[in-house]
């Protein structure tokens, strides 16, 4: 069962004893878990019908104890387990499960890794109650969720700002939906969210980011890229070296993939294969820089991010100045 359709189900009052949310994407883990705790009981029955239980400090069999329990003055009572995978031999509940009580609803909130699907565990949740495999979305992926996110929430943002949103953030969805909600605040319904709105309210420029800063160095635009590092070395709280150099070498490593597979791929494969369904830039920088130079940069970008971790680096050389060192390479 997808994401979209355990909520819809939740939302249609549809409910089963038994939610396995496993995988490595907590956010959706999360919101899953949130939606069940905030909406299938009401103020009242939530007093004495709601549970939340913590895997590190519970057991199997405190588990159990809970479930078996029969709501108060309700149709059902709600039980999460959050950091499920912290509950020893969690495995074991397996023989509650083929014989959950109807009036529960048990939620294991099982983060960081998926359950084994070969085990009777994971074989009886899914048969008698529902299972979600949360995904890591690919880099690919996440510029069209934020779409779909603000979308759902009645506004729309342009595909700048939806790539500038993503490059500073990085594909942390937990991250960038409560920057996004905290911005929502703040402006009227039905807005179109632009980098002006991302500037003023979640604090990155729309001028003066990592995101223009590869499209200088993509153009080898000299004059820009010194407009932007001199503005980071003025700003270096707001970016620090040690947040643009992987930044900087993720572009890279993805022209790289694009300069080396570009002859022997389609287009769909490409963006697969680079990780984004944007190639324009690729295409650009693959004209400005042969495949010796885009490799040689990408060793400049791991020499410098060690040295501003303080390796092979006097501590008196600042991070604005490592940079501007670096982007000369770069650029010459």
């Amino acid at each position: 069962m997808t994401f979209d359709q355990i909520i819809q189900n939740l939302k249609n009052k549809v409910y089963h004893p038994i939610y396995l949310l496993h995988g490595e994407e907590s956010y959706f883990i999360d919101e899953i878990s949130d939606y069940i705790e905030k909406n299938v009981l009401d103020e009242m029955e939530r007093e004495f019908n709601l549970t939340i239980l913590y895997g590190r400090d519970c057991t199997v069999d405190a588990i159990v104890s809970n479930a078996k329990r029969y709501p108060m003055m309700a149709n059902h009572q709600v039980i999460i387990v959050k950091e499920a995978q912290d509950v020893p031999k969690l495995e074991e509940l397996a023989d509650y499960i083929e014989k959950a009580v109807p009036s529960t609803i048990l939620v294991l909130a099982h983060k960081t890794k998926k359950v084994d699907s070969r085990k009777v565990f994971f074989k009886r949740a899914d048969k008698f109650g529902v299972t979600f495999e949360a995904k890591k979305l690919y880099d690919s992926q996440v510029p069209a969720w934020v779409k779909e996110f603000v979308a759902k929430k009645g506004y729309t943002i342009d595909q700048k700002s939806c790539s500038l949103l993503v490059e500073y953030l990085g594909g942390d969805l937990s991250k960038i939906a409560n920057e996004l909600e905290k911005l929502m605040l703040n402006i009227s319904e039905k807005s179109t969210i632009t980098p002006e709105i991302i500037e003023k309210y979640i604090g990155i420029s729309k001028d003066y980011n990592v995101f223009e800063l590869n499209k200088a160095l993509a153009a080898k635009n000299v004059l820009k890229a010194n407009q932007i590092i001199t503005h980071f070395a003025l700003n270096p709280k707001d970016n620090p070296i040690q947040k643009v150099i992987p930044i900087v070498f993720s572009f890279f490593l993805k022209l790289l993939l694009y300069q080396t597979n570009v002859q022997k791929a389609n287009p769909t494969e490409l963006k697969t294969i680079v990780g984004t369904p944007f190639l324009q830039e690729f295409e650009s920088a693959a004209r400005q820089f042969p495949v010796r130079k885009t490799a040689q940069i990408i060793g400049f970008l791991r020499e410098y991010d060690v040295k501003s971790k303080g390796v092979e680096s006097t501590s008196s050389v600042e991070g604005g100045d490592l940079l501007k060192e670096l982007i000369f390479k770069i650029l010459h």
